[in-house]
């Protein structure tokens, strides 16, 4: 079974973000004094009395709203009731009980989950008010007051859902788990193809350009591993980054690059290779990661013969520093070619953590230099005396020379190209130190 999972649910803006983020002890959650900020259900782990379960912070409630996108937000809280082991309801204690509370208090009953009350927005500590009984009357026990601005009470609702958290499972320790993050501009398909892997509406899914605002964690178990695929708000172009909520995604999609072990650079098909996807790439490589370029749309291109490897072609000759890079052609929306992912984000990620010994190392090095010699500048040649490998993910080598200056980029290039030739390292990038013999490793 895994960890269990707590589910934060509530209408909108009553405090459910801050609430999460105050537990969790970082700011995942987006916290903006707006109604439907949290749209998707955002996912951290969080621990009590040493007991470690999953937080899934849900978009507001609205019951009775026929908004597209609040329609849609109801449906995801309502998912994530159904997987949760308990769940926590937030209300606004200033607010009194509304109609919207009443029905989801409804909705929670016939659950028949663990339920923890919570009155967030009782910012004095001290004599119970008045205020709170009125919640009794939604029918699921004692409400508990806090403040999650002030950090007022919460330690009282963590004990509570630990006392109604599921025994504990003996497999809730992770195994290796690929964490893969997929990026790209908004609309480009990246949460469709996150919804036709799970086969389940995961993400809110709608041809409204940036819906996902936030970097949305979702575990996934199949015959090729374990993985953990992030979907990503799309990164915007930053003269087009007006709201402060607009901004906080940006920054969260590059959060999650780097936590992320492979990422998939999404392209819409129809578009190709833009000026933000150049961006959005460059961030990827940047941060060391295996990258996997996915052409999306792929079925409603225009095709002729050739026009695969001309595609290819073009996208290469775009992102010239990520030719390291696999390409492969899908569409999120019939599914074709999806199941491939699975095995070329296996071998990204294993190319990515590759060490090699030593000893093969200097073998390689010893043949490059054979084939092709050192070169020279006014009369003094760049000597090699070895190389080793420094760390992984991405794999980066550290060698040793006689002079750094004398080590231009061209042989440096020539190198790593000997390496991938050698080992593969495909979809991940190399990174290679120089130094001088004479400096301190």
């Amino acid at each position: 079974m895994g960890k269990p999972t707590v589910a934060i649910v509530g209408r909108p803006n009553v405090g459910k973000s801050s609430f999460f983020n105050y537990i969790v002890g970082k700011r995942i959650s987006i916290v903006e004094d707006t109604p439907g900020v949290t749209r998707d259900r955002v996912c951290a782990e969080a621990n009590w009395r040493g007991r470690t379960f999953n937080l899934v912070d849900t978009g507001g409630i609205e019951p009775e709203s026929e908004d597209v996108i609040i329609s849609q937000m109801r449906e995801q809280a309502e998912l994530a009731i159904a997987m949760a082991d308990v769940i926590v309801f937030i209300t606004d204690i200033k607010q009194g009980v509304t109609a919207a509370d009443e029905d989801i208090a409804l909705m929670l009953r016939k659950s028949k989950k663990p339920i923890v009350l919570v009155c967030n927005k009782s910012d004095n500590y001290g004599k119970v008010p008045d205020a709170i009984y009125e919640f009794y009357n939604l029918g699921l026990g004692e409400p508990y007051r806090v403040s999650a601005a002030n950090a007022i009470g919460v330690g009282d609702v963590l004990d509570a859902i630990y006392d109604k958290l599921p025994p504990i499972d003996e497999n809730e320790n992770d195994e290796e788990i690929i964490k893969v993050a997929i990026i790209g501009k908004p609309n480009v398909g990246k949460s469709s193809l996150v919804n036709k892997i799970l086969g389940e509406n995961r993400m809110i899914v709608s041809n409204i350009a940036g819906t996902t605002r936030d970097a949305i964690d979702s575990e996934f178990e199949n015959e090729f591993g374990k993985y953990i695929f992030i979907d990503t708000a799309g990164i915007r172009r930053k003269n087009k980054v007006s709201e402060n909520i607009e901004k906080y995604s940006v920054i969260r999609s590059l959060l999650a690059v780097e936590r992320a072990d492979v990422c998939l650079l999404m392209i819409d098909a129809n578009e190709g290779v833009t000026e933000q996807d150049t961006k959005i790439a460059g961030e990827a490589h940047e941060a060391g990661k295996g990258i996997i370029i996915v052409v999306n749309k792929w079925d409603e291109y225009k095709k002729e013969n050739g026009t695969l490897e001309k595609y290819k072609k073009d996208v290469y000759n775009k992102l010239s520093y990520l030719s390291y890079a696999p390409i492969l052609f899908i569409s999120a929306k019939t599914g074709q070619r999806v199941n491939k992912l699975f095995e070329l984000i296996n071998s990204v990620a294993s190319q990515n953590s590759l060490r090699v010994s030593t000893s093969v190392l200097n073998q390689v090095l010893n043949e490059a230099i054979a084939i092709v010699q050192p070169p020279t500048d006014k009369g003094k040649r760049l000597r090699i005396f070895y190389m080793t490998q420094a760390s992984t993910k991405p794999p980066t080598f550290v060698v040793f020379v006689n002079d750094k200056n004398l080590f231009h980029f061209s042989y440096e290039r020539y190198l790593i190209n000997q390496i991938r030739k050698e080992f593969g390292l495909v979809g991940t990038p190399v990174r290679m130190i120089v130094r001088e013999k004479n400096e301190k490793d």
